[in-house]
């Protein structure tokens, strides 16, 4: 492989500016000013050649072998061809140019004649310089050999390879295995094709028989595609020795490579290369291939092809040499191959020898070194010349370096450079030029340069002269040199001011000098305020058909005030404002508008704020957001009987992606000119396949949508037609009813219209018992609906409907299981049981009644109850009657939210969709104590300045006996500061007022009351008052309650009373005075005895029973006909916590007779409260007067704190 490297070497005989001629890396050419003035013989430079390899392929008419140069005088060409001397002009056959070097050979005859590699040679009297080596290269066609191919017969099971063999030819080669139908021959892990084209078997089974296995090598190069003649392969099968006659047996075995072949091999490629390396195994089952570099994790790049065969890692680099491993495996066992890749390189310039321009005396140095695997060869030619052939006395050869001592204008020559290995080569032609010369200054006198603050300037000084001339700049006269930080002196002469300031104006003079002279120029630099944008245009995204304004402000030099622009510019092209009646466009104050914006608005505008000496730019994107456009050539494709295929080309989104498309028809017959929906399909598509019905005239048309909204349809495509056909479908949404114990209607969704699929569409109902066995009962109908008269009431039965049309029935239809009519349930659930679970929760067990009597679908369980009393009272009375409904097949619930200590009675129904059934007997049971509710009232009623006097109202619930009260008081003001809370335990329950003495004086307490009972305290209420200055005769202060109200624990044992900030403060009550009075000691004895006398009569007429009303006793046999039921009213409630701890009272069972109460909850069932199908409460009590929120208590019953 030959690389190609043109340096462009411009003729360099001549002089070259004193900068440039400085180690520069390429020839220049001698400036024509410079010429102007003296002329200058100039040394050959290869100007233009032809590529390293020209290819004679033989569709062109022609092929130019290019050859040119300058130099001055100017050059002549001569050519070699494999090394000997080749003269194109004496070969009438080839075209040729005057002062050219290029020759053309016609494609017209035997090329075969003209191949070969030439060089050409560019020589004036100054030097010689000669191009590359270009090869001319003269493919054949290639060709498969005719040849006669036996069968290859290979045993199920066996391994096998089909050897494809490509004929040479020029790369890239591309090898296919086809049939001779042109179908690919597939491939997978048993099946796949190597490097070399070959098509590797890991096992033969029986469907590899076949007779057209083609091998077929493309050359896309020259055009050409060849093939092989067909290959057949006869796969053998093999039976199992055991039992003949059975199955294929295919006997396993442990994997071996196909290739390649041993164990070891080596791969050597060149750098920028891909590295392929494969492993085709055979064996049974079929192995699996990995692969691991040794000692190194693969390569980044590299990937996996030809299922796990074939590893590349494509533009291989140095570090990817190394040893490769490919294992194959299967159950049987593994076999293994290493690689051993090495990584070549191609020269590559490390010095690249360089046109130089050096004085007479001095010493040149031509250096010349180039890198490369393996290390490239260097060879030296001086004018086309091996170095060997031109010797000459200053010349020496040092390592890759040529001296030139005390070098001579004779000196002057072209050297070439060749660097060279087995992976290509690389030419290079330095120009060295002897010669001396004075300076020549090629800038003009007297330039003005304007400079803006801020920003450089470059102020030029172009110098030619030999040996190079030494450049200074000085300022205003001054024969210093300019010198700072900011000032910087290039080797080409030229003054670089950065960032300029005003104090930099002035006037400045270049002097360049060498040993043969010297020259000079002035220049003037001006220092302006600089030009910016200080309001730049901000993108925008905006609708068709609005106003786009994009604003822009910029700020210049004053002294530019008449020849300042501020233009705009879109897509790089100058807007021209003529300010017309019809124009869109208009500037003001520094705003662009567009009127109407439309699609061809879009693009990029720039603001230019422009000066004599700067500007300055901003830009904006305006994207134009519309609806996307109409799809465009909607076709039909694939007609079958009841689908299409439709293509169309998607419309421009207009910026904004379309995200789908939807495609209408139109039909003929039942709507024609509605177009409806059909289906959608996703923005990325542009076809899809349509599902049609039968018998119906269609025509389509698709849209886009996208953000902004839906885009016009595109043109209606052709109309197509489909056939009839039987129904699709059948009906759907069959609902099976019984309003009638003894009728069952059946309603069901007609097909559309659209679904009919042909005239004469019918429904045939068909229904059976299915308790029994008995024939299907038919009957056809037009209507959507039936009624089955006489059935049983809520028997099961089979129902099917199915359509029908001229063309024939629908599908089979699924059968469906429906009951006729149902009647209200004709049983009450048995074994009623109550366990209480504390003083509000209760769980309620019952036996399940019976399906036979429930008549219809069980809709779930009904409990209705009332409280009887308060067991703190001896009366009882029927209380507001409460339900709850719990849905589903269950034999237990909970009730939450019962008022504690009281009696309750209760009954359980169960429900279907007709109605309730009847009550079971009632159940009593009583709830234990609680804590009591709040007080409804706790005031102050008189505030003095060491006294208080609280009142207050017993619980409206205590929830059990009264055993006393908790007073709290505590000291409070304003800020942090408060005294200790004291508490006073009142232990007789009746009373309802108390006198808190020795308090301070115009402080602030705050008081707090809780009722108790036996089980604990309830929530507090709390008030708060400020006592006064001094004492009055009477002082009133009402207060209402306090919102704050929590549960406390009961009260703790007293305290000593202590002050609570300064002074001692004394308690006293108002029995304080009397309480040892004679008197009072009695009265309080005679109220004791009385209660005592009162509670023995209560609980005698307790241990008796009582009897209620008849009402309440003709209401335990409810009339189950006017029973209704409130479906809606169903909702959810989780009993999972309702065991009961330990210390819960047992429950109550069917111990507690019937006739132990009058009470009934017949009636009750008009207000349903909601449960889960658990039991959960999660819903209100119907009927009661205040909302509890329900808890779940764990604990039955409580016990005192």
């Amino acid at each position: 492989m030959r690389s190609q490297r043109s340096l462009g070497v411009v003729a360099v005989l001549g002089l070259i500016s004193w900068f440039c001629a400085l180690y520069t890396t390429t020839a220049i050419d001698i400036p024509m000013e410079v010429l102007g003035h003296v002329n200058i013989e100039q040394l050959p430079t290869i100007t233009d050649q032809s590529p390293n390899t020209v290819i004679a392929f033989p569709f062109d008419e022609s092929f130019p072998v290019t050859c040119e140069a300058k130099g001055n005088p100017e050059p002549e060409f001569r050519w070699t061809k494999n090394g000997v001397e080749f003269d194109p002009f004496l070969d009438p056959r080839l075209m040729k140019e005057e002062n050219s070097g290029t020759f053309v050979i016609p494609n017209n005859g035997n090329l075969t004649e003209y191949q070969g590699i030439y060089r050409c040679y560019a020589s004036n009297k100054r030097g010689t310089a000669i191009s590359e080596e270009i090869e001319f290269y003269v493919p054949n066609v290639p060709k498969f050999p005719k040849e006669t191919l036996d069968p290859v017969v290979v045993e199920e099971g066996q391994a096998f390879t089909l050897q494809c063999d490509p004929p040479k030819g020029i790369p890239p080669l591309q090898i296919y295995w086809m049939t001779i139908n042109l179908q690919h021959i597939e491939q997978d892990e048993r099946v796949s094709m190597g490097l070399n084209g070959d098509l590797y078997f890991s096992h033969a089974e029986k469907k590899d028989s076949r007779r057209d296995y083609c091998c077929f090598a493309a050359f896309p190069r020259i055009r050409t595609i060849v093939q092989k003649t067909a290959m057949s392969v006869i796969v053998k099968t093999k039976k199992s020795d055991m039992s003949p006659g059975a199955a294929n047996a295919i006997l396993d075995r442990r994997p071996s490579l196909l290739t390649p072949s041993g164990v070891r091999s080596e791969t050597q490629l060149v750098k920028g290369e891909d590295l392929k390396l494969e492993c085709i195994a055979e064996g049974f089952p079929t192995p699996q291939v990995e692969w691991v570099k040794i000692g190194h994790q693969l390569p980044v790049r590299a990937k996996l092809e030809n299922h796990g065969k074939l590893l590349i890692v494509p533009t291989v680099e140095q570090e990817d040499s190394g040893k490769y491993m490919c294992k194959a495996k299967n159950p049987l066992g593994e076999t293994i191959h290493y690689f051993t890749v090495r990584v070549e390189e191609p020269p590559e310039w490390v010095f690249e020898p360089e046109s130089q321009l050096s004085m007479i005396g001095s010493e040149v140095l031509i250096k010349c070194s180039a890198s490369g695997t393996p290390q490239p060869t260097i060879t030296w030619r001086v004018n086309g010349v091996p170095l060997q052939n031109a010797p000459a006395a200053n010349r020496k050869t040092l390592d890759d370096t040529i001296i030139l001592h005390n070098a001579k204008e004779s000196d002057s020559a072209v050297y070439q450079c060749e660097a060279s290995n087995r992976h290509g080569s690389l030419l290079s032609n330095a120009n060295i030029m002897i010669m001396n010369l004075p300076p020549m200054i090629l800038t003009k006198e007297g330039e003005d340069y304007s400079a803006v603050q801020g920003n450089g300037v470059m102020m030029h000084c172009r110098v030619f002269s030999s040996p190079p001339s030494t450049i200074t700049w000085s300022r205003d006269d001054s024969s210093e040199s300019v010198e700072g930080p900011r000032l910087s002196v290039h080797d080409n002469g030229s003054l670089e001011i950065y960032s300029v300031e005003k104090d930099d104006m002035g006037q400045y003079t270049c002097l360049a000098k060498n040993t043969e002279g010297t020259s000079a120029i002035d220049a003037m630099l001006y220092v302006k305020d600089p030009t910016s944008i200080v309001v730049a245009p901000e993108d925008q995204q905006i609708l068709i058909g609005t106003t786009a304004q994009l604003s822009c402000l910029a700020e210049y030099d004053k002294s530019f005030s008449n020849d300042f622009q501020l233009l705009w510019e879109k897509d790089d092209i100058e807007l021209t404002l003529n300010y017309t009646e019809n124009s869109r466009y208009f500037v003001e104050d520094g705003t662009l508008q567009i009127i109407n914006v439309s699609h061809r608005d879009q693009g990029v505008y720039k603001c230019v704020a422009r000066t004599p000496v700067d500007r300055a730019t901003a830009s904006a994107l305006l994207m134009v957001l519309d609806v996307p456009d109409a799809p465009d050539n909607l076709v039909l494709s694939e007609h079958k009987s009841r689908s299409v295929k439709l293509k169309w080309f998607p419309g421009d989104d207009h910026n904004s992606s379309t995200t789908e498309f939807i495609i209408e028809y139109e039909e003929s017959q039942w709507e024609p000119g509605n177009w409806k929906e059909l289906l959608r399909v996703p923005g990325n598509h542009n076809s899809a396949v349509a599902q049609l019905h039968g018998h119906v005239d269609y025509c389509f048309r698709v849209s886009g949508v996208n953000a902004v909204g839906r885009g016009p349809p595109s043109e209606p495509s052709e109309r197509y037609k489909t056939s009839p056909a039987a129904p699709d479908k059948n009906p759907g949404n069959i609902k099976i009813e019984g309003h009638l114990p003894h009728e069952m209607d059946i309603n069901w969704e007609p097909l559309l219209l659209i679904e009919h699929n042909g005239p004469g569409l019918e429904y045939k109902v068909s229904y059976r018992r299915q308790d029994i066995e008995e024939d299907w009962k038919e009957h056809v109908v037009k209507r959507h609906s039936f009624v089955v008269k006489n059935t049983p009431t809520f028997v099961p039965y089979e129902i099917k409907i199915q359509a029908k049309n001229h063309q024939g029935w629908g599908p089979e239809p699924k059968i469906l299981t429906g009951y006729s009519g149902e009647d209200f349930p004709s049983a009450a659930p048995d074994d009623v049981a109550v366990e209480v679970m504390n003083s509000s929760l209760v769980k309620v067990s019952w036996m399940r009644v019976h399906k036979d009597k429930l008549h219809g679908h069980l809709g779930g369980y009904r409990i209705n109850w009332w409280r009887l009393r308060s067991l703190a009272e001896s009366k009882k009375s029927h209380g507001e009657k409460h339900t709850l409904t719990f849905p589903g097949d269950r034999n237990h619930a909970t009730i939450p939210g019962l008022t504690p200590f009281s009696e309750y009675s209760l009954i359980v129904m169960t429900f279907n969709g007709r109605g309730n059934g009847p009550g079971s007997h009632p159940v009593n049971f009583k709830t234990p104590e609680g804590v009591p509710e709040k007080n409804p009232v706790f005031r102050v009623t008189d505030v003095q300045k060491h006294t208080v006097s609280l009142v207050w109202d017993p619980p409206s619930e205590p929830n059990g006996i009264l055993t006393g009260y908790l007073l709290d008081y505590q000291f409070i003001n304003d800020t942090e500061e408060v005294g200790p809370q004291r508490t006073v335990d009142i232990s007789n329950p009746r009373t309802t007022k108390w006198i808190l003495r020795d308090l301070e004086p115009l402080s602030k307490y705050k008081f707090s009351l809780r009722s108790c009972t036996t089980v604990g305290c309830g929530p507090v209420v709390s008030e708060e008052s400020t006592t006064t200055l001094e004492t009055t005769s009477t002082s009133t202060s009402t207060v209402g309650l306090s919102k704050s109200a929590s549960p406390t624990p009961p009260s703790t044992p007293k305290s000593p009373v202590t002050k609570p900030t300064r002074s001692s403060i004394g308690l006293a009550s108002i029995h304080g005075g009397i309480s040892t009075q004679g008197w009072f000691i009695g009265l309080m004895s005679a109220i004791a005895l009385l209660t005592l006398i009162v509670l023995i009569a209560c609980f005698v007429n307790r241990n008796k029973g009582g009897k209620y009303s008849v009402k309440e006793k003709e209401d335990l046999h409810p009339d189950v006909e006017s029973q209704g039921m409130n479906d809606d009213t169903f909702c959810e409630f989780s009993d999972n916590d309702e065991k009961p701890l330990k210390g819960s009272q047992h429950s109550l069972s069917r111990e507690i007779k019937a006739g132990d109460s009058g009470d009934s909850l017949v009636d009750y069932g008009d207000e349903d409260a909601q449960f889960n199908e658990d039991g959960s409460f999660i819903g209100e009590y119907a009927g009661r007067k205040e909302k509890r929120v329900s808890a779940e208590i764990k604990a039955a019953t409580q016990t005192p704190a």
